[in-house]
């Protein structure tokens, strides 16, 4: 345990010490990101679940909106919007998993909503190239597996989400919300008709709650959980910072997918390489369903790898997290492994 996290444990985080260690909390994921000028990062509710809603409830409304999904996490956010927030005029771009859906298609004259890397398809953005300078909507992006772990085009995006627990590996619960100079204006300049719960409110009397993104939280957080993002923070500088991190994500990948060419009963879900996730790596089996989930048990047994199966709602196969915190040598390690437990299964 950090000095650090001995230090704040009993302490309000409303007390000096605790703003402060919030406050750190922001200012050092902004200096860590090279975000642009005018860029706040806030830490909120609910996960990166709750920085999403706390974007969609807050923001959305005020023009037409574009949602682009390919797997299970995506689809949520549209449910959300149509469903919930009952707007009508809402077009969506999908495509199954294992693709990405035709992004020269989407509109950026409306208000777009979409997940960088989608962590149950294994499926990412390849670049943000599809995303006007120009653009005259907001883009609301879910970048909980890709944040420190892919190249975000910073600039062309106005609200990003992400949450501790998953490319530095750290405690759930508490969400990140970052947003853009335009992103503001449109909290400042835009009342949605619906009520708003406390937790999503950012705005008072039509200027932004500011306090939010100085480490002055909506409700109360965990200071051992925000003691343990800093000192991940602290690796991730030791270590180079956030290159370091996207190379980590990287190397790890290169061993997948090592393996896989030279391995026939196996493949990755993302059909196009530049497409393929560094974070959350979908892979599909020349196995029947049953088998598939026999391999995942049977490497459990063993002691080998834990919740590998490919999620509910994805094709049966494996998914292997890749993220900045995974030592490469561990992935080469699990390959020999995942051959074993075929032969043992499928033979």
């Amino acid at each position: 345990m950090s000095a650090l996290s001995v230090e704040t444990q009993g302490r309000s985080h409303r007390s000096a010490l605790g703003r402060d260690v919030l406050a750190q909390a922001c200012l050092q994921t902004a200096e860590l990101l090279q975000l642009p000028k005018g860029y706040r990062v806030g830490i909120v509710p609910a996960s990166d679940t709750g920085a999403v809603e706390m974007a969609l409830w807050s923001m959305l409304g005020a023009r037409p909106v574009e949602v682009i999904y390919w797997e299970s996490f995506g689809k949520g956010w549209l449910d959300d919007i149509t469903q919930q927030l009952k707007l009508t005029e809402v077009t969506s771009h999908t495509a199954e998993y294992g693709k990405l859906p035709d992004l020269s298609q989407v509109d950026c004259t409306r208000d777009i909503v979409f997940t960088w890397n989608g962590t149950t398809s294994g499926v990412r953005v390849p670049n943000g190239d599809w995303i006007a300078d120009d653009r005259e909507g907001l883009t609301i992006c879910d970048a909980t597996s890709a944040v420190f772990a892919m190249e975000l085009p910073w600039e062309k995006l106005d609200v990003v989400t992400f949450s501790w627990q998953k490319v530095l590996g750290g405690e759930g619960a508490h969400g990140m919300l970052i947003l853009s100079p335009r992103a503001v204006a449109r909290l400042e300049s835009y009342t949605p008709s619906w009520p708003l719960p406390k937790i999503f409110r950012m705005t008072k009397g039509g200027k932004l709650i500011d306090g939010i993104f100085r480490g002055e939280t909506i409700n109360t957080p965990s200071m051992l959980c925000v003691a343990d993002y800093l000192d991940a923070l602290k690796w991730l500088e030791g270590i180079g910072g956030q290159m370091a991190g996207i190379q980590r994500c990287s190397n790890n990948l290169a061993a997948i997918e090592a393996f896989v060419e030279k391995t026939p009963w196996i493949h990755f879900l993302a059909e196009s390489p530049s497409l393929r996730s560094s974070t959350s790596v979908c892979l599909t089996l020349d196995a029947t369903p049953a088998q598939v989930s026999a391999i995942a048990d049977l490497l459990e047994e063993e002691g080998v790898a834990y919740d590998i199966g490919a999620y509910r709602d994805a094709p049966p196969g494996l998914r292997i997290w890749c993220g900045a915190t995974i030592e490469v040598a561990d992935i080469e390690a699990l390959m020999p492994w995942l051959a074993w437990a075929y032969q043992e299964v499928v033979g």
